[in-house]
């Protein structure tokens, strides 16, 4: 065998050895995408199909309401977080050092609970009308006039309220990246405050705008404790009456290819936007933007409008819930204790075992120098953009099929029926933030391998660890904060997660937001508002750590 055949025939055998990194990163992959693909497939082949009977009644419905929630929200939001980014970047006024970091907390308030509090606040024996017919001596609702409480327009008001932060976040940090001389050469050519917002810092803060905004329609898309509270009809109800009430999973597919449609839409026109958008600043001549002082109603006035948003989206909702939380003995219901252990359990699994996965499989791909595991990890990433209702979908006829077939095989080798193992605990709704939020995992890993310096795993592997142990010797250390950050995260997101959970989790098994959303549905607030206080501080702890990570 001569030299150059001998050389090729080990580069073909080198290719063909599995490698134990890639063959772990594909299977991760695989994991996450399989509800996708399985939810186009029960669209493609329905038993029955009632596509046709949806396109003559209910679809436009669904459909029309969901691009109006998600247009009106979008805007709603871009004008609140873009407003409120500008005023706390460009100004001083009094109390700006605390409403910068107060303008993120709406983030720890899920919509649903905001909407459960906005009715009990305002319905007819609500503290609102209660006070309007004391001091105006009105008797009953025949008396006066308010306006409807649940309706598109308060899901809409709730919605933004909850959701501007996203856009607040990512607009302040492309405000105060921008250089104070670009405006100080528009100040000099005459243009005033709003020329200067609105030719100078718009234009540049739009791509990061646009990803806040993408991210916030997909949220409204996935939103069903809202919509549902408020009865808007929208993809996502759509989803869990096709499905649960109707029975047809052939339907309720074929509505959530439409949701996933609007989703992927979403993020092309995102990625577009910012492709077409690059700017770049010199580094040499950046100097940071410097705020101006407003005295007088000017400060007073800034001051008001960025704490009007904290007052709708935090204040307001925790006032009310607080309320009723206080005069309830619901603290120390069995129902709460064991809701709160299978939210505090099924999340920390999900948040471990997502960050495992996130970690593992960048670091696969960082190894592997096949082509298949880095065109798969992108990909992965759409679990993330795919509504709850959809990834439930998918999730569960697959594990169902799964627990049925190992329990007739376990049957035929004569043994006891096991039942389903997957779909009759907790496994399904594990598996479903696993795919539903390993994009945060993803993320924060990919971005974490990147600021470790190349130099250290070389040293590490020249020294003869391998790659697992220079994984755990050399970037685990230097990535903990990362990690703690993505786990945290995670774990935050699973907590309040709703429709997903309500479509998997088995028969009496509750987590803290199912919980909050049975007793809230039976207009028990008084009995909801416990567990919704939890969700709210765990969510607390989020917020804090997107502000240290801000400043």
């Amino acid at each position: 065998m001569s030299e150059q055949t001998s050389q090729i025939f080990q580069a073909r055998k080198a290719r063909l050895r599995i490698d134990p990194w890639s063959a772990g990163a594909v299977l991760i992959a695989a994991v996450v995408l399989v509800p996708i693909v399985a939810v186009f497939w029960f669209a493609m082949t329905p038993t029955e199909n009632i596509w046709p009977h949806l396109l003559r009644t209910t679809l436009p419905r669904y459909l029309g309401n969901t691009v109006v929630l998600m247009l009106s929200v979008g805007l709603l939001t871009a004008a609140i977080g873009t407003g409120a980014a500008w005023i706390v970047v460009m100004y001083r006024f009094p109390g700006r050092a605390i409403l910068q970091w107060a303008l993120l907390m709406p983030l720890a308030v899920p919509a649903y609970v905001g909407a459960y509090a906005l009715v009990d606040f305002l319905e007819y024996a609500g503290p609102v009308q209660s006070a309007l017919r004391d001091m105006m001596g009105w008797q009953t609702a025949r008396d006066y006039w308010f306006p409807a409480i649940r309706t598109r327009e308060a899901a809409i008001m709730v919605l933004s309220a909850a959701l501007y932060p996203y856009v607040y976040l990512l607009a302040r940090a492309a405000f105060r990246e921008q250089s104070g001389a670009a405006y100080e050469v528009a100040r000099a050519l005459g243009a005033g405050a709003f020329a200067r917002f609105w030719r100078v810092g718009l234009p540049l803060a739009r791509p990061a705008i646009a990803a806040g905004v993408a991210v916030v329609m997909m949220e409204t898309v996935n939103d069903f404790g809202t919509v549902d509270y408020f009865a808007v009809q929208t993809l996502t109800t759509g989803i869990f009456s096709i499905w649960l009430q109707g029975g047809n999973l052939g339907g309720a597919a074929q509505l959530a290819t439409v949701a996933l449609g609007l989703i992927i839409i979403l993020v092309t026109l995102e990625k577009l936007s910012r492709r077409r958008s690059k700017f770049f600043g010199s580094a040499r001549g950046m100097r940071p933007v410097t705020p101006a002082a407003l005295h007088g109603w000017h400060g007073a006035m800034a001051t008001a409008l960025c704490l009007f948003p904290v007052l709708v989206g935090f204040v307001m909702p925790v006032a009310v819930l607080a309320s009723h939380a206080f005069d309830a003995g619901e603290w120390i219901a069995p129902g709460l204790r064991r809701a709160l252990w299978h939210t505090l359990q099924v999340g920390g699994i999900a948040a471990f075992l997502t960050v495992l996965g996130g970690v593992f499989m960048v670091y696969g791909v960082r190894l592997s120098n096949r082509r298949l595991p880095r065109l798969l990890m992108p990909i992965t990433a759409i679990g993330y953009a795919a509504p709850g209702a959809v990834l439930g979908l998918g999730v569960l006829v697959p594990l169902a099929a799964f627990d049925n077939a190992f329990a007739d095989f376990i049957v035929w080798l004569g043994f006891a029926d096991p039942g389903l193992i997957l779909t009759g605990s907790a496994a399904a709704v594990t598996l479903a933030y696993v795919v539903r939020f390993f994009a945060i995992a993803q993320g924060t890993a990919d971005a974490a391998f990147g600021r470790v310096s190349p130099s250290l795993p070389m040293a590490a592997r020249a020294l003869g660890r391998t790659a697992g142990g220079t994984l755990r010797a050399v970037h685990l250390p230097l990535m903990r904060a990362s990690v703690g950050s993505a786990l945290l995260l995670v774990f935050v997101d699973s907590v309040k997660e709703l429709p997903a959970t309500l479509l998997l989790r088995p028969f009496n098994y509750d987590t803290l937001a199912t919980r909050v959303h049975a007793k809230a549905s039976l207009e028990n607030i008084a009995e909801a508002a416990p567990a919704a206080l939890i969700i709210t501080l765990v969510g607390l702890a989020a917020v804090a750590l997107l502000a240290r990570a801000n400043r």
